[in-house]
């Protein structure tokens, strides 16, 4: 008998929704349902990622069982386990090692889209341990501080028919995840309406636009002082929003007299012209909106001086919490992540082994408790685990030294870091020499080839959605799993509820399943288990000038900062030790002279390197495994533009390889409009296809990009910590082919 059961794809942050039909409890077909969030077919029509679901449900590589290695690290020996077995063991060597090492002997690393992200901090809170590692400080967590220390919580762009000029700046929606957003902008290329594209590539986005910049990398910040300083000399300031509600013009319009579009142009190396003109259209609208992404959230030094500029722009325009701007999100009605995470209960405990606190007086503890103070004003609780999260460089320290003291196991979630961390070399012998190292993930990764338990996670269509916006807005999405996971997979939930229960954390795993989980997260909303999957979506509409409502004194609320106004010049910054106003940051610099010059002699050029942009199909290091994608993208490049390939003596189809002091990458040219003088690397590429294990390690080693980066503190944004992967140097120089990517290559074994 057939059923059709209501599930969503996990494919990307979007996680769309569809109908399967299941038959005996497999999924034998799969189709868009418009019925539910996000409602639009034009998304799926131009997506080449949800077919996947059906294929990766049954797929010969996926990992089905729990597996334990039985040989050397990375040797690819396992031997099945049962979940008991599995769990039991892991449970008695975390707890034996946190016996000799401390609470802080565990680290975690997260990724997605495809993982619920609050039952593993849970489990960490439980342990005692703060060093729940991501990718936060180059992606989300720079946005979130800059906008919560200057609005006192985040805003959300609103495009609407209101929104008279529109800023697309350092994202392309159009490869990304072919969102709403993409729609959104598609269609404001094709109306009366200003849009501006500001990145160093000419991208499908840029294609729709009115006018492209294209500023030299690490320069967003100086840029955007730019456009304030022409909107402040040509009077476009909206004077009584700022009068009332900003705190700072004055400093900040010192601050960008200097900034004229004469020097703008000369730092950024972009038309004057152009930068006149975006800011007279941002200033002259009467809503103006502006999305960005990590094309600024990874230009290390620069990072938190750009969102803050941003911040500063959209406030002496009036552009904030206005129909066809931003909106500023509200807190959910239903239970904040903070809570799931359990963090606040555990605060001093963790805050006492938070590895941050003297190198990034923000990203720590301390600077959460600060910020937290000022939005708990308004009613609304910022997540901890993800703006506490420890740096990578100190959690590699940890366990490369034992200093300040021992990380000796690692739990990895949906996230492969022997590509996506910085610094391939450093990370791989730093795991290596690890006593315990838990996966959980769909396939052998190359991190997984090196782990002690591999334990299979259930995917899409196995398991529960609750997607709720990182904790900071008052949105869920999402649906209920179609089917039971297949063979023995398991839902991430109960995975650490089991490993919890087996610690001792009974008390705070009320919820046996993660059904009943989002359920009891819901219900301070009023809305049922049951409802929820019925809609996909548990929302309220915005509302607009919310500074404006009465609070408990019958005045307006205002903001929810140290002085109740939008902080042009921050003093919460100040009082932590960072700058009032934004400045740009120093570019990081990971090939030193002397190897400069030793390349040149070769035969290599030195040039500025950015990396990663988001190209379909792929996503980061993800879906290398579809045949039909590698079919159509079967090769790892590296693209400068048709005038800097002529004048380095290279073709479209010559073997390059480009290198820094940290080591070395190989890839095939190709050429695309974009700045001159500029390379451009692919991120991710490895060959899932290959054996699991050494030597080749999933051939993370010959056009992984991330051998040449660095996530080194000491050079990176001093209140966040973030590193740099969009504004670094390189040398590049032609070498001999064949790449393993050329068909009919295979590795030794």
């Amino acid at each position: 008998m057939q059923e059709k059961k209501p599930t969503n794809c996990h494919y990307c942050g979007y996680c769309c929704a569809f109908i399967a039909t299941v038959e005996d409890g497999r999924v034998v077909d799969l189709e868009p349902d418009p019925t539910r969030y996000p409602y639009d077919p034009k998304i799926l029509a131009g997506c080449r990622r949800w077919r996947m679901n059906l294929d990766a449900l049954d797929g010969a590589d996926r990992v089905n069982y729990p597996l334990k290695r039985v040989g050397e690290r990375g040797s690819g020996q396992w031997q099945r386990v049962s979940w008991d077995d599995a769990l039991d063991e892991i449970a008695s060597r975390l707890s034996a090692l946190a016996e000799e090492h401390g609470r802080g002997v565990v680290a975690s690393m997260i990724g997605g889209p495809h993982a619920s992200f609050w039952p593993l901090h849970r489990f960490m809170t439980l342990f005692g341990s703060p060093n729940n590692m991501g990718i936060g400080q180059i992606c989300w967590n720079p946005r979130i501080w800059m906008d919560v220390l200057t609005f006192g919580w985040t805003v959300e762009i609103d495009i609407s028919s209101d929104t008279e000029c529109l800023f697309v700046w350092g994202t392309n929606p159009a490869e990304s995840d072919n969102s709403a957003f993409w729609q959104a902008i598609r269609s404001m290329g094709a109306s009366p309406v200003p849009v501006v594209v500001i990145d160093p590539r000419f991208t499908r986005t840029a294609g729709v636009a009115d006018l492209w910049i294209a500023p030299k990398p690490g320069t967003d910040c100086t840029l955007a002082l730019g456009f304030m300083n022409v909107i402040i000399e040509e009077g476009l300031v909206d004077q009584a929003f700022v009068d009332e509600w900003c705190h700072g013009f004055d400093e900040l319009a010192e601050h960008v007299r200097a900034y004229t579009p004469e020097r703008v142009s000369e730092v950024c190396d972009v038309p004057v012209e152009s930068i006149v003109q975006a800011a007279r259209w941002f200033g002259s609208a009467k809503a103006a909106a502006l999305i960005s992404g990590r094309g600024i959230d990874q230009v290390g030094a620069s990072v938190a001086p750009t969102h803050r500029a941003i911040c500063c722009l959209r406030a002496i325009t009036g552009n904030v919490d206005k129909p066809g701007a931003c909106v500023i999100a509200e807190g959910s009605d239903f239970v904040p992540e903070v809570d799931l995470e359990l963090t606040l209960e555990h605060f001093d405990e963790l805050a006492a082994l938070c590895l941050n606190t003297p190198y990034t007086p923000l990203q720590c503890y301390d600077g959460y408790r600060k910020a937290a103070a000022l939005t708990e004003r308004l009613g609304r609780r910022l997540p901890a685990r993800y703006l506490t999260s420890a740096h990578p460089d100190l959690a590699l320290r940890a366990m490369e030294t034992g200093e300040p003291y021992p990380i000796r196991a690692l739990i990895v979630q949906a996230t492969n870091p022997l590509l996506t961390y910085a610094d391939t070399h450093r990370v791989f012998k730093a795991l290596m020499g690890l006593d315990l190292i838990v996966v959980l993930d769909y396939y052998l990764t190359s991190t997984a080839s090196i782990a002690d338990f591999v334990l299979p996670s259930a995917g899409a269509i196995e398991r529960p959605l609750f997607q709720a916006h990182g904790g900071v807005a008052n949105i869920a999405y999402g649906g209920p799993k179609a089917v039971e996971p297949y063979y023995e997979r398991k839902c991430d939930y109960d995975i650490f509820r089991e490993l919890g229960l087996r610690l001792g954390q009974a008390e705070e795993w009320p919820d046996e399943t993660f059904e009943d989980a989002i359920a009891s997260t819901l219900a301070p909303c009023g809305m049922d288990w049951e409802t929820y999957c019925l809609l996909g979506l548990c929302h309220q509409p915005y509302g607009y000038y919310k500074h404006l409502k009465p609070g408990s004194d019958g005045k307006p609320q205002g903001f929810a900062t140290s002085t109740g106004k939008i902080e042009l010049a921050s003093e919460t910054l100040f009082a932590l030790g960072g700058p009032r106003l934004p400045k740009q940051g120093e570019p990081r610099r990971l090939c030193g002279p002397d190897f400069v010059e030793e390349a040149r002699r070769a035969g290599a050029a030195y040039l500025p390197l950015i990396t990663g942009p988001r190209k379909q199909p792929y996503n980061a290091s993800m879906y290398f495994n579809n045949e039909s994608f590698r079919e159509k993208v079967s090769y790892p490049v590296v693209e400068v533009s048709p005038e800097t390939a002529a004048d380095l003596g290279l073709q479209k189809g010559d073997y390059v390889e480009i290198a820094t002091e940290k080591g070395s990458a190989r890839f095939i040219l190709d050429t695309a409009t974009m700045r001159y003088g500029l390379i451009c690397a692919d991120y991710g590429w490895w060959h899932p296809e290959w054996k699991p294990g050494a030597p080749h390690f999933g051939g993370m080693w010959e056009s992984n990009v991330n051998c040449l980066t660095s996530c080194s503190i000491e050079e990176g944004e001093p209140m966040i910590g973030t590193w740099s992967y969009n504004d670094i140097d390189c040398v590049i120089r032609k070498v001999d082919g064949p790449l393993s990517w050329q068909k009919g290559f295979s590795p030794e074994p």
